[in-house]
């Protein structure tokens, strides 16, 4: 058993580490289930690995959400689940007094926010930040917030407030299948993937009364209307009212059936977001009337004709491209559609309009195929934009309120998630820019909501060092040299671009960068950039050119001469509006690309996010599939990578990832005082004495301080070093800080400590392996001793109780046999055939004086020949020879003459026969043997083979008189 202990056994001890490392985990979690532990933060400690495991353990009870801090993650479940977002269950958290101890819910963050909006002196707008990759659930989370706040902040007190409130919170609700309309698309991540940014503001009067809304959007990508990547759809309005229009409006809009378009793949495929009538019901909602509908549905229906139209190379370069023999027909369609001339629709996508010169000399060149390919692609990308725009401001003016009617706002943000895909071009530079900005945001309101809980404790934060993302965010914005000012830079460039020059311009210039990197292997222009949450490979091929957004000034030009009256919005005829499009030289880049548009929209964004308390909610998707109750940890480890939370996890890991409170640390460790033999043991008296009764919080304090103190002094005899005090901030930094309420600690001192524990725990063990072996050996010897005193014991007294059984039987039987032959003399003596006869005898007298002679000699004879025929009958069925005759003469009453009557009176006396006759044969004779209560009665102890046995006594029973 000792060589157990001291590790002798290898499988034993590795089952010991795998039992300590159990017990550790115990002790961190607090011996609670994964699945019942609400918050990430109580995971102890806070690893991958037991983020996941929790994750996985809560995911698979239809647990959902799960709190991190000041984080909530939210995993899809991928099926309906009932109840789950009810409004009973709205009205539930919003009616509770404590929400944040009801589950975690996105309602509990809608709660908390909007308190903090009702309940503090000077109201401070909040946000909630949503974020998640494609498929996540961040539109569907969305939605469920504005339709919480639709219903817990409409609480009029009149009937014409309750009309208005009702209109409020149903055109805000009607926003939605708008904007997924017209901004999202099924990817093959998504089937409802949001394909633009967005910024709802939920605007909320003195009264915390919701008023009105307003929404924002940022980068769109518009490149989708004329290009769509394998397996994926355009956005979902095309395909509603290629599949819900009716057979009026189709012929109106030119979309028969079994119609082929090149820009809408995937036709057949059937989703639940293509349902046309509810889109169309939520535009009446908010003052989109049919008319103007139907100007919208056939300006989309003119750009799905338009991307019919396909160019064929020109023999003669100085003559435009020919068109296809199925492109003029569309192109006559779209031209009729958006109600612009034929010909002047096909010179401005053939004809490129050049100016030079001081006078501004105009210069006709035809296009090539490609360049036609652009224009057409340009044209239908700008009047989609403008189009996309323009309803957003639609659904602002319906549902925005007055500024003076509204004083505090709560801000959703819906923005695409971390993207990586084979080919990433200029849409997911400025998506990933736009989450390192965020995930900036996020550490630094993390880092805040720490350096709280240290100042509440007592702690220092300059201790804390962590590795943020600005070498990230220098390498993509910084200045004077980024990627951003190289891209920029080759867009004012009067040159065409080359992917490979900007690939050179970019590792050159950016070599320094530690976030820069190269792929070696690739073939294609390409650079790759380190991210937060990875590295990603971009392709320069066509980054200036997307980056430029060229709109050239004859296709602007054409669509203001369109006398379509939806046109005719989209693109005014403003001399304002001109002078802007056509600026100088100088400040036209930085105004036109979109990084730089981009870049401002998210400044304004952040400065937005500054002035709010913000909230967070990760959105996860377990699995790619879409499958229920399916948790694959590589791909859900990706996502925690991209959303920000190991990098969360990694910053608490180099703070203090390991909390444990002042009780539960002296519980555990006070055997750690053992180490030090000046630890007074009166501490420990009082501490233990006190420990089962309940004390309040500052004795408590009080009583546990010293002997924290005393633990704390065990880690220098731990690590072999001289005592420094816990907590220095001078020299390197001290693994461990004891705070008022808890103990901060690193990986390193939890081990240190643990290792302690089992030093103490394993001499321990040897004190009572040999304490307990001393116990068995003398327990032993003593039970040995014992047991041959009971054993001797036991037989002498078996001894004397088996001799005095004897001894007490002999004596019954002794006394029992002196009873019985006395009771049988007495019995012999007392009825003699002596007095039987003298009694008959004056009987027979006085019946012969009454009597004649004859009958008184029969009646003599009768009354003495009768127990003749009685012994001879029974009672001397087993005498023979000699003793038979001396029965019958007995009974004759023989002569005595002869020389045997000695012998036969002798032999009478002995004889245990027959000893009375108590009445005369009368009737049939019955004889009753009565056994003898006496217990040895039927036993003679020394039989004779020679004497008489018969009956203790004769009864003669009468059972009817018989007259003689």
């Amino acid at each position: 058993m000792l060589q157990q202990v001291n590790g002798h056994s290898s499988s034993s001890h590795d089952q010991s580490r795998v039992s300590l490392r159990e017990d550790l985990q115990e002790f961190l979690s607090g011996a609670a289930p994964l699945h019942q532990l609400d918050d990430l933060t109580k995971v102890n400690p806070v690893t991958l690995e037991t983020v996941l495991r929790c994750l996985q353990a809560r995911y698979m009870v239809d647990t959902f959400y799960t709190n991190a801090g000041c984080t909530l993650v939210a995993l899809n479940p991928f099926k309906p689940v009932p109840g789950l977002y009810s409004p009973e269950l709205m009205r539930e958290y919003h009616a509770s007094s404590q929400p944040q101890k009801l589950k975690p819910h996105i309602f509990t963050v809608g709660e908390q926010t909007y308190r903090n909006v009702k309940s503090l002196i000077e109201p401070v707008n909040q946000s909630i930040v949503v974020s998640g990759e494609s498929g996540a659930g961040k539109t569907w989370t969305s939605r469920c917030l504005m339709k919480f706040y639709a219903v817990v902040a409409t609480s009029p007190t009149s009937w014409e407030n309750h009309k208005m409130a009702e209109r409020i919170e149903q055109r805000i609700l009607n926003s939605n299948p708008v904007m997924e309309a017209f901004g999202n698309a099924c990817t093959l991540r998504n089937n409802n993937s949001s394909r633009f940014g967005k910024f709802i503001q939920l605007q909320l009067n003195r009264a915390q009364q919701m008023t009105g809304a307003a929404v924002q959007t940022y980068l769109l990508e518009k490149t989708r209307v004329a290009c769509q990547a394998s397996s994926e759809r355009n956005f979902h309005i095309f395909y509603q009212i290629c599949k819900g229009a009716s057979e009026e409006e189709r012929v109106q809009w030119h979309l028969p059936k079994g119609s082929i378009f090149s820009w809408l793949p995937n036709p057949e495929r059937t989703l639940e977001e293509d349902c046309f009538e509810v889109t169309r019901e939520a535009m009446l909602h908010l003052s989109i009337d049919t008319p103007t509908q139907n100007n919208i549905f056939k300006v989309l229906a003119g750009l799905l004709h338009l991307g019919n139209v396909q160019f064929t190379d020109s023999e003669d370069e100085a003559q435009p491209c020919q068109l296809t023999e199925d492109a003029k027909c569309s192109v006559r369609i779209s031209a009729s559609l958006l109600q612009l001339p034929e010909d002047m629709l096909l010179e401005t996508l053939r004809i490129r309009t050049i100016r030079a010169g001081r006078q501004q000399q105009v210069f006709r060149k035809p296009c090539s195929r490609a360049e036609c390919d652009t224009r057409r692609d340009c044209l239908a990308k700008l009047v989609y934009s403008r189009l996309f725009d323009w309803l957003v401001l639609v659904i602002n003016s319906s549902i925005c309120a007055e500024p003076d009617s509204w004083t505090t706002f709560i801000g959703l943000l819906d923005v695409y998630g971390f993207e990586s895909f084979p080919d990433n071009s200029l849409e997911q530079l400025c998506i990933n820019y736009a989450n390192e900005k965020l995930q900036q945001h996020f550490v630094a309101h993390y880092l805040r909501a720490q350096q709280e809980e240290y100042a509440m404790e007592g702690l220092e934060w300059s201790f804390v060092n962590y590795q943020d993302n600005q070498t990230c965010l220098d390498l993509i914005e910084g200045s004077p040299i980024s990627i951003c000012s190289l891209i920029n830079e080759e867009c004012r460039l009067n040159r065409p671009s080359s992917a490979a020059q900007l690939q050179t311009r970019i590792e050159s210039a950016l070599a320094g960068s530690p976030c820069l990197g190269h792929n070696k292997l690739s073939r294609e222009p390409s650079f790759v950039v380190v991210h937060f949450a990875g590295p990603v490979r971009y392709h320069t091929a066509g980054l200036v050119e997307k980056n430029k957004d060229p709109i050239p000034p004859e296709l602007t030009g054409l669509l203001q001469q369109s006398p379509h009256s939806l046109l005719t919005v989209l693109f005014p005829t403003d001399p304002k509006e001109k002078t802007q499009e056509k600026p100088s030289g100088q400040n036209r880049a930085p105004a036109l690309t979109v990084v730089s548009k981009f870049k401002a929209s998210l400044e304004q964004l952040l400065q937005i996010l500054q002035n709010t308390t913000p909230h967070y909610i990760r959105c996860i998707k377990p699995n790619s599939q879409g499958q229920p109750q399916t948790f694959l940890q590589e791909e859900v480890l990706s996502q925690l990578e991209a959303c920000g939370l190991v990098e969360t996890i990694h910053i608490s890991a180099a703070g203090f990832p390991i909390r444990v409170s002042h009780q539960n640390f002296v519980e555990r460790y006070e055997l750690l005082r053992r180490l030090c033999p000046h630890a007074s043991s009166s501490l420990h008296n009082s501490y233990s004495a006190k420990g089962h009764s309940e004390q309040s919080p500052q004795g408590e304090a009080a009583t546990l301080q010293p002997l924290l103190q005393d633990i704390l002094h065990t880690l220098p005899a731990l690590t072999g070093t001289a005592a420094t005090p816990v907590g220095s901030a001078e020299g390197t930094p001290a693994p461990l800080h004891c705070g008022r309420t808890k103990v901060f600690m690193t990986d390193f001192v939890l081990e240190l400590l643990e290792s302690g524990r089992m030093q103490v725990l394993e001499q321990c063990a040897r004190c009572i392996q040999c304490g307990w072996r001393r116990h068995q050996h003398r327990k032993q010897e003593r039970q040995r001793r014992a047991a041959t005193l009971i054993q001797a014991a036991i037989r002498s007294w078996l001894t004397r109780k088996h001799i005095q059984r004897l001894h007490t039987a002999a004596t019954v039987i002794k006394h029992a046999w002196q009873k019985w032959r006395i009771r049988m003399a007495y019995l012999a003596s007392k009825e003699l055939d002596g007095l039987e006869e003298k009694h008959m005898s004056q009987a027979h007298d006085s019946l012969s004086s009454s009597l004649p002679p004859v009958q008184t000699r029969l009646l003599g004879a009768i009354i003495r020949l009768w127990p003749l025929g009685l012994v001879l009958a029974n009672a001397a069925v087993g005498v023979h020879g000699f003793q038979r005759k001396l029965v019958v003469s007995a009974c004759l009453q023989l002569p005595s003459g002869s020389s045997s009557s000695t012998s036969i009176q002798a032999a009478q006396e002995d004889q245990a026969g027959i000893r009375s006759i108590r009445a005369l044969p009368q009737g049939s004779i019955k004889f009753h043997c009565r056994k003898s209560p006496l217990r040895y009665a039927d036993t003679c102890p020394e039989p004779s083979p020679y004497s008489v046995t018969g009956f203790n006594q004769i009864l003669l029973e009468k059972h009817r008189p018989i007259h003689v």
